[in-house]
């Protein structure tokens, strides 16, 4: 007989494998590298999955619901400081008084972006949509018409490069958490943080896409293909693959116990295996793949409905794959 935790892990890899093609020959099998270290304080991102390689040109990022999802009836979404002391963090002053900005709004989506008194890292990193430029934002969010309400369903920090996303809320929720986030481009090291160091971004509405300047001198894309009640889906592109053994997308979130944590897990669809790797995320040792899903299997006090993540499709073609002729 199996087990509740066997059967939720078979949903949530099914949930996977029935949202991507089958993958072609040439696709890209990337290095996924471990870098997390134990904490105790839940409010610090101890947890980083690096994906490496010089060839990796388009991929696709996914926040999809957790495989208990439908049976989730109360959430937990407020902060845990137990154990928790952020006096040594940096704060540099913002260049502008607390605000809120209004960059675009239409009937489906619309986009805002705030200041704060203080960041941990200079506000230098501009934001722009047409013709509007804003300096110095620390967060920039967006937000989408649902079938009940409003919802945000991506945030991005300008001067780090930390993006969170998230699906629209299942019928039974009025809302779901964020939890992990992830780091797109050439990821560098800021003392004990990895981060994306963005010259600037800008929103095109049209295409519901976010372009990026790195300060490389490089450049990337990241569109919303899809979000629903189920996942969200973006697009990745980079002008030219991340060298030099940096990371062009990372994996940041937290863990304190199994019963304490935005992510848990990690599964991997390894090049040429009969099946899908799965293991414990703090003792995982890295590897090859072509997928890479990271989440949970069991409600955890912490943002108990914060989605999973998946990396995948990883390409050295930057063009999308050819859609399957209609007959």
């Amino acid at each position: 007989m199996t087990t509740l935790a066997t059967r939720l892990r078979i949903a949530l890899l099914a949930l996977i494998c029935s949202a991507a093609p089958a993958f072609a020959a040439g696709d890209v099998a990337v290095e996924v590298r471990n870098e997390s270290e134990p904490v105790l304080c839940a409010e610090k991102d101890n947890v980083t999955i690096k994906a490496i390689s010089p060839e990796v040109r388009r991929f696709q990022i996914e926040a999809a619901h957790p495989a208990y999802i439908v049976g989730l009836l109360r959430d937990n979404w407020d902060a845990d400081w137990t154990a928790c002391d952020m006096t040594g963090d940096p704060a540099f002053a913002a260049p502008t008084p607390p605000r809120r900005v209004t960059f675009y709004e239409s009937i489906e989506y619309w986009l805002v972006g705030y200041t704060f008194p203080t960041f941990w890292r200079p506000a230098d990193t501009t934001f722009k949509v047409g013709d509007r430029v804003e300096k110095g934002l620390h967060l920039v969010q967006l937000w989408k018409l649902g079938k009940t309400g409003s919802y945000e369903v991506l945030v991005v920090y300008p001067q780090d490069g930390y993006w969170r996303t998230r699906p629209l809320p299942p019928p039974q929720l009025s809302a779901a958490a964020y939890g992990s986030s992830f780091l797109f481009g050439p990821i560098e090291q800021d003392g004990a943080r990895p981060v994306v160091n963005i010259k600037e971004i800008e929103f095109d509405p049209k295409t519901t896409s976010f372009k990026l300047s790195f300060k490389d001198g490089s450049s990337g894309t990241l569109r919303l293909d899809n979000v629903d009640e189920n996942r969200m889906v973006l697009d990745a592109v980079l002008d030219k693959p991340v060298t030099g053994g940096k990371a062009f997308v990372a994996l940041r979130s937290m863990y304190v116990t199994e019963f304490n944590n935005d992510v848990a897990r990690i599964a991997l669809r390894e090049p040429g295996a009969k099946g899908w790797r799965e293991e414990l995320l703090m003792p995982f040792s890295g590897g090859k793949a072509t997928d890479i899903w990271m989440g949970r299997t069991t409600h955890s006090r912490h943002n108990t409905s914060s989605p999973d993540m998946v990396f995948r499709h990883f390409s050295a073609d930057p063009n999308p794959p050819a859609k399957p002729e209609k007959k």
